[in-house]
């Protein structure tokens, strides 16, 4: 009969390695390429207008499918990079 201790810690061990996978493997997000003024108004935190406007203006690209506008998460990702180099930027 073997050690029930030798058992146990054979058993943790195995947990451990487990638990060591997964948290060392990398997380990916389900992201879609285009978002809707509504998702892109979620994630910068401001109204589905102020997105209109953000378009209007050319600070965002959008492309017009049917009725619905289009933003691609790069752009956004790049319009945001830009904004925040600019805000750094000495005069």
């Amino acid at each position: 009969m073997s050690n029930p201790f030798e058992t146990i810690n054979e058993r943790l061990s195995n947990i451990e390695n487990l638990l060591l996978e997964i948290k060392n493997k990398p997380v990916e997000e389900e992201k879609s390429e285009n978002l809707t003024v509504k998702e892109t108004a979620e994630i910068l935190k401001v109204s589905e207008q102020s997105v209109h406007n953000y378009i209007k203006r050319g600070f965002l690209s959008a492309q017009k499918v049917g009725r619905i506008l289009l933003i691609k998460r790069q752009d956004l990702e790049n319009a945001l990079a830009e904004v925040k180099s600019l805000k750094y930027k000495r005069a």
